[in-house]
């Protein structure tokens, strides 16, 4: 697996990821957003998408956000569905982890990076905290929250008739 940074501020292909990697996953918070609001996330200092690819082929993500003085969040990660469940997980995520903790070395007007963080939740993947925490990352808070989702998720491609996921459906 090959992961590239992606230089550019590029909506298309940052909503492409985001609703392939998140579709099944109930992100829904941005598919909303206009070209414009994904071009203004994406040109910020600090927020990098990183593009992970095996063969040439798009496989998964990752979205780093170093807005905050000192601090990179990992905003979002995955793969998309068709690379679930084959062993790419837990590289990305020690990769990633490398980009979010050097990030301030590509950024020179920002802050050493002291702290990575994530958000996860139980609708993310059956191994996502597993995946963390294998990677020495550790549970700062638990909130419970209860939100208004949809019947369905939408999927990475609505309409597709692709098979589901492997393993358990999302809670």
């Amino acid at each position: 697996m090959t992961l590239t940074r992606v230089e550019l501020p590029s909506p298309e292909l940052n909503r492409y990821l985001y609703a392939g990697v998140g579709g099944d996953w109930f992100w829904l918070e941005r598919l909303t957003w206009s070209w414009r609001q994904w071009y203004d996330w994406l040109d910020r200092p600090g927020v990098e998408t990183w593009l992970a690819t095996v063969r040439g082929t798009p496989v998964g993500y990752v979205e780093l956000d170093g807005h905050r003085e000192g601090e990179v969040e990992l905003a979002y990660f995955g793969l998309l569905p068709a690379f679930v469940g084959h062993g790419l997980g837990g590289h990305l995520l020690t990769v990633a982890l490398q980009r979010a903790w050097s990030l301030a070395e590509r950024w020179p007007a920002l802050q050493p990076v002291r702290r990575v963080w994530v958000h996860t939740c139980t609708l993310d993947g059956p191994a996502a905290l597993k995946n963390y925490q294998a990677r020495g990352m550790k549970v700062f808070r638990t909130e419970t929250e209860e939100v208004d989702l949809p019947a369905e998720s939408p999927g990475a491609w609505p309409g597709a008739d692709r098979p589901p996921l492997p393993g358990p459906a999302p809670a």
